[in-house]
């Protein structure tokens, strides 16, 4: 119970503020009100669920092989290689980007999308200098072949861990 809790905190204080309020924010100051919908909020609807489910799956194999949190002060306690983490290293960022860019197609934003560009900067630049040095430190020579087999940002073909 205290995982999901740990678990549902973040998800609100991170994700949702980067990935849905500033978004979201960004992107009411342009749509009108009241306007209908048409086939592009459609589409948008797709990525924002696409990207949802992206992240909810994870922060699950987070939880259950893990036994932690997708924040780095609260890790898992087991390098997690299931799940969407078999065909690439970072899913929940992917997911986060695919909301954001859902907001931008949703509220047709140039602001939105160029904050999604900043954001992915932000990601890459946090996994590149933090997140990977201290998974390879945490997890040595299994993170290592891990990186080997499968690609930080395109998803790839799936990894099979040794036995």
């Amino acid at each position: 119970m205290l995982l999901f809790l740990k678990n549902a905190l973040f998800t609100v204080v991170v994700p949702g503020t980067v990935g849905v309020i500033v978004p979201y924010r960004i992107g009411l100051r342009r749509m009108a009100s009241g306007m209908p919908w048409s086939p592009r909020q459609y589409v948008a609807l797709c990525l924002l669920a696409v990207g949802g489910a992206i992240y909810f799956r994870c922060v699950w194999d987070f939880a259950r092989t893990g036994r932690g949190t997708p924040a780095p002060i609260d890790a898992p306690k087991v390098l997690v290689v299931r799940g969407l983490y078999q065909y690439v290293r970072n899913p929940i960022y992917i997911g986060v980007l695919l909301i954001v860019l859902g907001w931008a197609v949703y509220f047709a934003s140039f602001r939105v999308l160029v904050y999604g560009a900043v954001v992915a900067l932000g990601f890459h630049l946090f996994v590149t200098l933090v997140e990977e040095p201290s998974l390879r430190r945490r997890f040595g020579e299994s993170y290592e072949r891990y990186c080997g087999a499968v690609r930080r940002w395109v998803p790839g073909r799936r990894y099979v861990a040794a036995a």
